[in-house]
């Protein structure tokens, strides 16, 4: 068998491999992106598990369920630093094709300058009210954690927190996700103090003291994560604060 054989045989099969793995990509994307985009909203109605319809559980969810209750209870909100809501051609502007606050990509976000970034705000209906759920980032011991934080509609009170990582050690800073115990903590907390200052979260290394409303208890062991997730709460919880100060300013009613 000649060398040139051999090389024309490699070239050949090199050329149907990449010509296979094109046509499957191509194939695949729109799947790819109606599942991911299912997975983003799946986590997102995690923060609010506990208010979803009458016999509905988050983890028995269907996709065409998430798909359901998005569309028919969740309000989506796209803004700006200052607390100003964008119009779907701004979202389009900022590079996101869909135009609404879900096409959002909170990655992408985190790497530009503080005052170019727009967040995504999801409002849900529940039967017994209204929650707001906001999208929040950070940095873990090994690569970025998020999560998203429900308030009730006092825009002070935790309603329900969930929590993912992208390389968190298992059995360590990975509890913020793999251990339910971890976000069931904030439901009830509270973001503001009695004089109406904010205080986020505090995630406490050693454990927070009985009866705090403004803390929760570290991970065993994840110091650098908890650390993580307390500066991720403080820093992206305070990016919404413009917008509900203008909700509060229209409903004096509302107090911390």
């Amino acid at each position: 068998m000649s060398t040139s054989y051999v090389v024309r045989f490699v070239l050949i099969m090199t050329t149907l491999v990449a010509v296979l793995l094109t046509v499957l990509f191509l194939g695949l994307k729109d799947q790819s992106a109606v599942n991911e985009a299912i997975f983003n909203k799946r986590a997102i109605l995690a923060s609010v598990k506990d208010h979803l319809p009458e016999g509905m559980v988050h983890e028995d969810l269907t996709d065409d369920q998430v798909q359901e209750i998005f569309s028919s209870r969740v309000e989506q909100v796209a803004l700006n630093m200052s607390g100003q809501s964008l119009e779907s051609a701004d979202i389009v502007a900022s590079g996101y094709k869909g135009g609404k606050a879900e096409n959002i990509d909170m990655a992408k976000e985190k790497k530009k300058e503080e005052a170019e970034r727009i967040l995504p705000l999801y409002v849900y209906n529940a039967d017994g009210g209204k929650f707001y759920i906001m999208s929040v980032r950070g940095n873990g011991l090994w690569d970025e954690i998020w999560g998203n934080i429900a308030l009730q509609d006092d825009l002070n009170t935790v309603a329900g927190a969930a929590f993912d990582h992208r390389g968190e050690t298992p059995g360590l800073g990975a509890e913020i996700k793999d251990n339910p115990g971890f976000a069931a903590q904030f439901k009830g907390k509270k973001i503001y103090d009695a004089k109406g200052q904010f205080t986020s979260i505090d995630v406490v290394k050693g454990g927070a003291d009985k009866g705090a409303i403004h803390a929760v208890d570290g991970i065993s062991g994840a110091t650098v994560t908890a650390d993580g997730v307390d500066e991720m709460l403080r820093r992206g919880i305070s990016y919404y604060e413009p917008y509900f100060n203008q909700i509060k300013s229209s409903n004096p009613g509302l107090s911390n």
